[in-house]
């Protein structure tokens, strides 16, 4: 496997040179005494070094490793205490969170290129700080001050962690049936009574404590999603000086065997009348949650494109060494006895493919963490609505999308190993494994597909749409003639996209099954146009600094090859779209 070298020239092309993020800062209160172009340069070179030098060499041995379950304690494969040590005295863990309680403060358009650095490096390890820069987003918008005081400096620390405790045995996607209860208590706190399972960092040997998050019912609750609690549940209670008291009934009743992410300690929790804090209002805790799910979601899509660039970063290297026949022009190598694999042409379709979505979705995960960070800090009104409802909008698309493609790029980079690619000892394969799982949790890709067209296409009768078009409209309206090659076909692709959308909501009045039936082709649809999106902001840059080195000349190359080779697949997804739902219910359920 290639040293993982994280991609910092790409992430600095994206922030500064397409989107100027410092711009956006400047008109942020809240973040423009707290981060400038000098400071996140610093940041992200420094998250480069901890990530590519202190996690990274441990991703194949942690995964041959696993972790470990004995008898409730889980133990982490070897160097993985050690490494999260490492990151978490740097601050990383608190990267994001708010400087009233230690955070770092940084925006989100910096913590998701961070998350992007140390999920390639690891996915399995990234996913230990992930989950606590969560819980710790849900404590900070809806705890107590006492709550966040006691919590939240020693979470974004890094000195204890954090979980999300969701899903139940019969309980996954329908939250409305979960069984967990939660009974008051005399003293202001709850006996939280239940079992979760496919729990993140339930139960590891990273840190001293760690801080549950937990969607239980109390006695009284409505029935359905509308009677759903969250509560703080810590491993081991905290006494008022802040010092670690006795253990809390929440304990590890096994740990999963899963197909990837083996480093990760996936559990089964058990709640045995343990102590709990509520945390914001009776019967709202989705709500809470869902503060949280928008970073979570975008976090989880930045896991796909994370798995993709390792695997690309691998597959070029080895498409230069490996020597396999001649080019068709011809001997290439001369000296050689064979040609590098990279002379081939599906071998160069398949690391441009790679290239064109990783650097397509690098730049989309950052367009939508802008608009993450306007929703957040602004104090214009309309801008903060404008993002919030873009945020609406793109997350489904970016945990799906991204995730999607993170699978399919992740393939192609084994595929260009041949055979080795299959081997254990050159990393490919785990790639592949891990990455598979992007797909299923914080909600499937097809449940983020459903979100996307019924909840926010079809539910806001096509406003939420309207938003993103139009500024897409926009671009196409004041673009200079020089950039036409990319301009024309995206405009295209936005006409399609329209009919596609105003297609199904016409549909969806008469049949409601038509939403479901059209939502992942719809969904993917949305996605090749958003990238294309992207490219031309991209191509506009490089356009105007070509010249300057190869990097930019690289950057034009591929975005002609996405408007060649990969922008088209929106045609073959509007026709399956239009094909309508009847096909889907042509067999009774014996039938199959």
């Amino acid at each position: 496997m290639a040293d993982y070298k994280a991609p910092l020239r790409d992430m600095r092309f994206v922030l500064n040179e397409v989107f100027e993020v410092s711009r956006l800062w400047a008109q942020l209160p809240g973040l423009a005494e707290a981060v400038d172009e000098e400071t996140a340069l610093a940041v992200l070179e420094e998250a480069g070094k901890v990530t590519s030098q202190r996690i990274a060499p441990l991703s194949r041995s942690a995964d041959e490793e696993g972790c470990h379950w004995d008898n409730g304690a889980v133990r982490t494969p070897a160097g993985f205490i050690d490494a999260y040590r490492t990151y978490a005295d740097g601050g990383w863990v608190g990267v994001g969170g708010d400087p009233a309680y230690g955070g770092m403060g940084m925006p989100k358009v910096i913590s998701a290129q961070v998350e992007e650095m140390v999920n390639s490096s690891s996915l399995a390890f990234g996913l230990y700080p992930m989950l606590t820069a969560g819980a710790c987003l849900s404590i900070n918008a809806h705890a107590s001050e006492e709550l966040k005081t006691r919590y939240l400096p020693n979470m974004y620390a890094g000195v204890w962690a954090g979980s999300m405790c969701l899903t139940e045995p019969h309980a996954g996607t329908d939250l409305g049936i979960i069984r967990t209860r939660a009974e008051p208590q005399a003293d202001g706190s709850y006996k939280v009574t239940g079992t979760k399972i496919f729990i993140t960092g339930g139960e590891h040997d990273l840190t001293e404590n760690i801080i549950h998050l937990v969607l239980a019912k109390l006695p009284d609750a409505p029935a359905g999603p509308k009677g759903i609690s969250l509560f703080l549940v810590p491993k081991f209670l905290v006494n008022p000086d802040g010092s670690l008291g006795e253990r809390n009934p929440a304990t590890c009743g096994s740990i999963e065997h899963k197909m990837g992410i083996q480093a990760s300690a996936t559990c089964v929790m058990n709640f045995d009348s343990a102590v709990g804090y509520l945390v914001g209002e009776p019967n709202k805790g989705l709500a809470a949650m869902f503060t949280m799910m928008n970073y979570e979601r975008l976090g989880v899509g930045i896991q796909g494109l994370a798995s993709a660039e390792r695997s690309y970063q691998n597959a070029i290297e080895y498409a230069r060494d490996r020597l396999q026949s001649r080019a068709p022009t011809g001997p290439q190598a001369k000296d050689k006895t064979a040609d590098p694999i990279i002379v081939h042409p599906d071998v160069r379709r398949m690391l441009l493919t790679m290239k064109a979505l990783n650097e397509g979705g690098r730049a989309f995960s950052t367009y939508v963490a802008m608009q993450l960070d306007t929703a957040k800090f602004s104090e214009d009104r309309e801008a903060r609505k404008r993002a919030e409802d873009l945020v609406a909008l793109l997350t489904p698309v970016s945990k799906a999308f991204l995730t999607d493609l993170g699978l399919e790029v992740t393939v192609h980079g084994q595929q260009v190993f041949g055979g080795h690619g299959y081997i254990r000892e050159w990393g490919q394969e785990q790639l592949v494994r891990d990455v598979r799982i992007t797909q299923i949790y914080e909600g499937t890709n097809g449940i983020q597909a459903l979100d996307l067209m019924g909840r926010k296409v079809v539910g806001s009768g096509g406003a939420f749409y309207k938003l993103f078009a139009d500024e897409i409209r926009h671009f196409i309206a004041t673009a200079d003639t020089a950039l036409g090659e990319f301009v024309k076909p995206l405009e295209t692709a936005l006409d399609s996209l329209d009919e596609l959308t105003a297609w199904v909501l016409d549909r969806a009045k008469a049949n409601p099954n038509e939403i479901g039936a059209a939502s992942v082709e719809y969904l993917h649809a949305f996605g090749y146009t958003a990238y294309a999106y992207m490219w031309a902001l991209m191509a506009r840059t490089a356009l105007a600094k070509q010249g300057e080195d190869d990097f930019y000349a690289s950057k034009l190359g591929t975005a002609r090859f996405y408007f060649a080779r990969l922008l088209p697949r929106i045609h073959s997804l509007s026709a399956s779209v239009k094909a309508g739902s009847e096909s889907l219910y042509l067999l009774d359920a014996e039938q199959f």
